[in-house]
């Protein structure tokens, strides 16, 4: 693969951008009643006295202020709505100035799947993807949906997936990245069988709450080791499921990471092949080195990238993973949104340039 540095230049009047696929969009409740007319009778009385409370919450909202509002872009937000949550605010902003051909939402908040009331979590998550179909992917075909689970109950999240399988609004399953149990752990094995049969990635994306805190030894104290962090549990979460030997069990699974970077993923598949040359004997269940199942099986989404000053490591990199398991995404409507004009500072040919902006995505997801 060719790889040059990248002077940024700005497009000529009359310019036409090329057809993207952002792998990373953020639909929003414009107000957290909206979810009710998806909702039964039992669980709009629970919402009402309740809410929907996660497995682990702040006594008094987000600890970071830059979290707050919505950790979204200050123009993102449309009159009288929240950041996310107007389909024509978001085609007017997004949408088509961006030319994105393909749109993969992606609902974190509310985070269903992390509710410590695992039948309300079911119900909220059958909710959201009603929601989804009625209000977007209806509306727009060219916004595709991922299946929101109650990962924490894989039998209910397995029965989710059923429920959608087919359907050619949905094109992914997802999770989140911050689970009660390292998601190789075979009580979320009956979701990754149903995604299989069902023929849907898995995408995990960064956040959620598993109940513990975000790093190995307590809660950290900024915002930055919150937003750092994401990699960190990443990491974690595929080192789980490759020495568990998920995708031995499930050769036909596909996996996308969403939001938690990629340039990591080298050193640490180096690493665990080191590991496991040493150990192999602990998990004769692995035919493979670490780093093999992870080529096979492994998607990651461009946002956020890291930008080395030597522009050159970020191509060392794209190289080693290969720029055809790389899903370009903005992280629309947040602040740290990327914009597809200057957010690769590296030049690749131009094959890999379309497979990473938008022909990986479709074959992946098989969106024509």
């Amino acid at each position: 693969m060719t790889v040059e540095l990248r002077n940024p230049v700005a497009a000529p009047a009359g310019h036409s951008k090329p057809a993207i696929a952002d792998c990373d969009i953020h639909p929003c409740l414009a107000n957290a009643r909206d979810i009710m007319p998806y909702l039964s009778e039992r669980w709009r009385r629970h919402m009402d006295s309740f809410g929907l409370l996660p497995r682990h919450g702040y006594q008094s909202g987000p600890a970071y202020p830059k979290g707050q509002p919505d950790a979204a872009r200050r123009d993102a937000w449309p009159p009288g709505g929240r950041p996310g949550s107007d389909l024509a605010f978001m085609q007017a902003q997004h949408l088509d100035p961006n030319n994105v051909a393909l749109g993969v939402l992606n609902v974190i908040a509310p985070a269903a799947g992390a509710a410590q009331n695992l039948d309300f979590s079911a119900a909220m998550a059958r909710a959201l993807n009603e929601w989804q179909v009625a209000e977007w992917t209806s509306k727009d075909s060219r916004l595709k949906a991922s299946v929101v689970v109650p990962y924490e109950d894989a039998a209910a999240a397995a029965a989710e997936i059923a429920h959608w399988a087919g359907h050619p609004d949905f094109v992914q399953v997802l999770l989140l990245s911050r689970t009660a149990e390292p998601l190789g752990q075979r009580r979320y094995w009956p979701i990754y069988a149903a995604a299989q049969e069902a023929g849907l990635p898995v995408g995990v994306h960064a956040f959620g709450y598993g109940g513990y805190p975000v790093t190995g030894g307590g809660w950290p104290s900024f915002y930055i080791e919150e937003m750092v962090g994401h990699a960190q549990c990443c990491q974690a979460l595929l080192t789980s499921m490759v020495i568990e030997g998920v995708f031995e069990r499930f050769p036909r699974l596909r996996m996308v990471l969403i939001e938690a970077g990629f340039a990591w993923l080298p050193s640490l598949a180096w690493r665990l092949d080191k590991h496991w040359a040493r150990l192999r004997e602990e998990t004769p269940h692995l035919t493979r080195a670490p780093s093999a199942y992870i080529r096979d099986h492994v998607w990651m989404t461009t946002q956020p990238m890291e930008e080395p000053e030597k522009r050159r490591h970020l191509g060392d990199v794209i190289g080693w993973i290969g720029a055809d398991r790389l899903l370009f995404a903005t992280d629309y409507p947040h602040w740290d949104f990327d914009d597809p004009e200057w957010s690769l500072p590296v030049r690749l040919e131009d094959a890999a340039r379309r497979g990473l902006f938008l022909d990986n995505a479709r074959a992946l997801y098989g969106v024509g």
